[in-house]
């Protein structure tokens, strides 16, 4: 500038003294030497040829010419808060949230996370493992890996990764005693177990209750102890093929019968909008879709 004024700590001088209406009560909120502060308002007004403060024994009152400038020290107040703040915030490691059932968070799958983070270590991850649907619009989390019966709500942004299929499941402790049914239509007079849960669970147990009664269903809060009664051989239960093909090769589990298409569900990775608009989560997305998807080709 021409009259030379480049030095922001002489504006918090002059916004302090403005405010406290002595130098005494500026230097104690800024921290400073009250003759620092004293000499800071004179070097201003010397840069600026203007008389800032009117001085009398009961402190500091500023002129006209200062109050003329208050409003646009207090924007640079304002400017300067922001370059702080944002200059943080790139500072910091940028967090993006995932939610998905526990299950999906299998090694191949943290494998890619591993390769995201070792040519990106500026982005960290939050993994939400639960079966509850986290509200991705209200920002409980940025992306959720989901299995829906139905569509999804129509703002998020959506990436299919697959079909993905069901079928019914026993153990073979549950096999030795009772049997496993061949078929649908077999089904009746076996124990089943379901979940007090909405969505695709409570769309499989409709399936259930087409083909057995309700008193044969063992009812549970948790998808977790629904797949501890089933590996108990307490009861039956429809489990996802991609998630138990593990356990089916080595004989823990036994498909009962093959995967009845109306069982049939989209799996999807969802983004929240606001989630997206941020370029690290919009990035991230593009890396892990294609290889999340290609895990259950």
């Amino acid at each position: 500038m021409k009259n030379g004024f480049q030095n922001w700590s002489d504006v918090r001088v002059f916004l302090a003294v403005c405010r406290k209406g002595s130098t005494l009560a500026a230097s104690n909120a800024l921290g400073v030497a009250q003759p620092t502060v004293a000499r800071r308002i004179e070097a201003l007004e010397h840069v600026f040829g203007l008389t800032l403060f009117e001085r009398d024994n009961r402190g500091f009152r500023p002129t006209d010419a200062a109050r003329t400038l208050l409003p646009l020290a207090e924007a640079l107040e304002t400017a300067a808060e922001a370059l702080a703040d944002r200059a943080h915030d790139l500072s910091q490691p940028r967090l993006i949230r995932i939610t998905a059932y526990s299950g999906n968070f299998s090694p191949r799958v943290s494998d890619i996370f591993t390769a995201y983070m070792a040519m990106h270590p500026d982005i960290q991850f939050e993994f939400l493992p639960s079966a509850k649907t986290l509200d991705l619009m209200a920002g409980e989390a940025d992306i959720a890996l989901r299995i829906l019966g139905e569509p999804p709500e129509p703002e998020l942004i959506c990436r299919h990764i697959s079909t993905a299929r069901f079928s019914v499941y026993g153990a073979p402790a549950y096999a030795a005693k009772h049997g496993l049914p061949k078929s649908p239509e077999d089904m009746k007079g076996h124990c089943f177990v379901t979940s007090d849960r909405t969505g695709l669970l409570k769309r499989l147990e409709e399936w259930m209750l087409r083909h057995v009664s309700p008193d044969r269903l063992q009812r549970y809060s948790e998808i977790e102890l629904m797949d501890a009664a089933v590996r108990s051989g307490r009861a039956l239960g429809i489990r996802n093929l991609r998630l138990v093909e593990g356990e089916e090769k080595a004989g823990t589990l036994i498909r009962c019968f093959e995967p009845p298409e109306e069982l049939s569900a989209q799996h999807l990775m969802l983004v929240s909008p606001d989630a997206y608009r941020r370029p690290e989560v919009k990035m991230f997305t593009k890396f892990f879709a294609p290889r999340y998807a290609a895990i259950f080709r």
